[in-house]
């Protein structure tokens, strides 16, 4: 086992910094390059050969500026290439080809990038960790760099590579099965997206049965596709049939982005079902309820009805496969799709994990022209396909007299009178059968929805499901007020009061927010906080943050106080009483009633 260094560059027009830092031992080794001071090349090359190297955009920035570091080019050769990646977005091959240089081609390299969820920056996954410290570049990008300088910088980048250890600590069980499934495939996974490792296995796998190589397929803008429902689909009212033939009728357009337009009228339409309205379009079905709760009592029954693997089965049950590749995508799709339920059902938790990364990531790539998987035609049948059953089934319920009260993509809620739970499963077992799709039950005791994409469930177990806005704060959602939330869901589940909640709890994290600020942010003193802040709501501030470059207020930073780093005590100025307010107030917007 070769040791896990994390490394970082600092580069200006007459200074040029690398760190690497041992995660087992924390020890830093430093290489600076600047008049007088030549860089360490053989040491340098010495840790490349003999570490497993972990960086944050390093494939398309730091381990290029290195190898260019490594031929011996000088400091204003690298801040030119620098500037050529920051400033003109030129990708790895292009840099080399303009510079005349290689990148190391056989460093043992992990990038951290496209692991993580999301495209944010690193500050911001650091503020999603919490962090100890958040620090944004002390020095201008354009600065001619002093010694004292130099030491600050050597502080900044020692900061950003804890943050990076975090980070790949953090995402090492995504790592892991990375390894394993590059071992099974093998593929160099490591540094990829799920749906880039999606569309590596399945390309491979698909060029393996035909033995022909899978190119990027090349769609024209103005590309048109036409819908074709398959048979099971039919509906009993005339509002129904009617958008079903319309949409068989109408035509959808390839975009210069590679994406596809849906027909404005199906953009615009609202269809109403029961005390209902839901809208259609590529994103998938979506109710349109607001500021509204639902509670189960001992005359109704309050489920979620989820399409167990829904765009996965639509892709097999109809046979979609890409045009270039065939019936060869559908053996290894489903070849996937297979061992990932066998997996499930076994308790082999590690298989299961690995085959759904392919799974969950392939339906994107069908939207994407950058992808072998692209196909606008699978992507439209796919997702209207799933729009129409989802309508299908609501309708089916609605004439039963079974109100169904939110539909999301993928699933459904529904309010159902007690004596009619057996005509419920009825509808559905129906609906199963016809569809060849299964549902997967939830009971719920109340539904509290700001709307369709921002809830609060409880569950009858006394375990609930948050939502959107109300999601816990991870690695693919930035910190807010954690402890409102929680506040929130004590008064509903236990009838706690907000206020006991929020001012018996002693953990600063529960009560920070993070958010990018384009150009970065000022404080109210007009001190510079960095691109990515971090704050709490103070009593004894007062004032918004700022953007640096034009003075507007950062929203909702009334008077915020900058957290940039995390106190080992809990501040005493902490406004406890603008948290019962913000926790009252997603209360009413959910629809309870104080």
């Amino acid at each position: 086992m070769k040791p896990v260094r994390v490394f970082d560059l600092e580069i200006y027009q007459d200074y040029f910094l690398a760190m690497f830092r041992d995660i087992g031992n924390g020890k830093t080794a430093t290489f600076e390059l600047f008049d007088g001071h030549e860089f360490g090349v053989n040491a340098v090359r010495g840790i490349i050969k003999d570490s497993t190297l972990v960086s944050f955009n390093g494939n398309n920035f730091d381990l290029p500026l290195l190898s260019l570091a490594l031929t011996g080019a000088d400091n204003k050769t690298i801040k030119q290439a620098s500037d050529a990646i920051i400033v003109n977005n030129l990708r790895s091959w292009q840099l080399e080809k303009r510079f005349k240089f290689k990148t190391i081609g056989n460093a043992d390299h992990i990038d951290l990038i496209e692991v993580a969820p999301g495209m944010v920056s690193l500050k911001i996954y650091g503020g999603r960790l919490h962090c100890q410290k958040m620090q944004d570049l002390p020095i201008e990008p354009s600065a001619s760099i002093s010694p004292a300088d130099r030491e600050a910088l050597k502080t900044y980048c020692a900061n950003d590579l804890q943050t990076t250890e975090d980070l790949y600590r953090k995402l090492l069980p995504q790592i892991e099965l990375r390894v394993q499934m590059g071992e099974e495939y093998g593929q160099e996974l490591r540094s990829k997206s799920d749906a880039q490792i999606a569309e590596a296995v399945i390309k491979a796998e698909v060029e393996a049965i035909t033995g022909d190589a899978v190119e990027r397929p090349e769609i024209a803008a103005g590309t048109q596709y036409g819908y074709t429902a398959p048979d099971f689909i039919q509906f009993e009212t005339a509002q129904l049939r009617d958008v079903l033939e319309r949409i068989q009728v109408d035509k959808f357009v390839v975009q210069d982005s590679g994406k596809v337009n849906e027909p404005k009228w199906l953009k615009d339409l609202e269809v109403a079902l029961g005390d209902s309205v839901y809208r259609m379009g590529i994103g998938g079905l979506h109710s349109t309820e607001s500021c509204v709760a639902h509670v189960a009592d001992d005359d109704t029954l309050l489920i979620d009805r989820d399409v167990a693997s829904y765009y996965p089965n639509i892709i097999l049950t109809l046979g979609l496969a890409p045009k270039h590749m065939g019936n060869a995508f559908i053996s290894v799709y489903r070849g996937i799709v297979e061992r990932r339920l066998e997996a499930k059902r076994t308790g082999d938790k590690v298989t299961n994990e690995v085959l759904k990364i392919c799974i969950n990531g392939s339906f994107g790539k069908f939207g994407s022209k950058w992808s072998v998987l692209y196909s606008p035609d699978l992507l439209i049948a796919t997702t209207i396909t799933g729009q129409l059953c989802l309508l299908m089934l609501i309708e089916q319920l609605e004439l039963s007299g079974i109100p169904v009260v939110s539909a999301n993509t993928d699933g459904i809620v529904i309010k159902c009178p007690k004596d009619k739970a057996d005509v419920l499963d009825g509808v559905v077992a129906g609906w199963e059968m016809i569809s060849g799709f299964e549902t997967e039950a939830t009971e719920y005791s109340a539904l509290y929805s700001r709307d369709v994409n921002n809830y609060l469930a409880i569950k009858t177990d006394g375990k609930h499901k948050a939502k959107g806005v109300f999601a816990q704060a991870g690695m693919a959602k930035n910190p807010s007020n954690a402890i409102c939330v929680e506040a929130a869901l004590a008064y509903l589940k236990n009838d706690t009061p907000v206020a006991d909640t929020i001012n018996d709890c002693v953990d600063v994290t529960k009560f920070v927010s993070i958010r990018s600020v384009k150009g970065g942010a000022v404080d109210q003193y007009g001190d510079y906080l960095g691109k990515a802040v971090r704050w709490y709501y103070s009593s004894l501030m007062e004032g918004p943050l700022r953007y640096k470059l034009n003075g507007y207020t950062v929203p909702r930073t009334e008077n915020a106080q900058a957290l940039m780093e995390l106190p080992f005590d809990m501040p005493i100025d902490i406004d406890r009483d603008w948290y019962i307010a913000e926790a009252n107030s997603i209360l009413k917007d959910v629809g309870v009633t104080l």
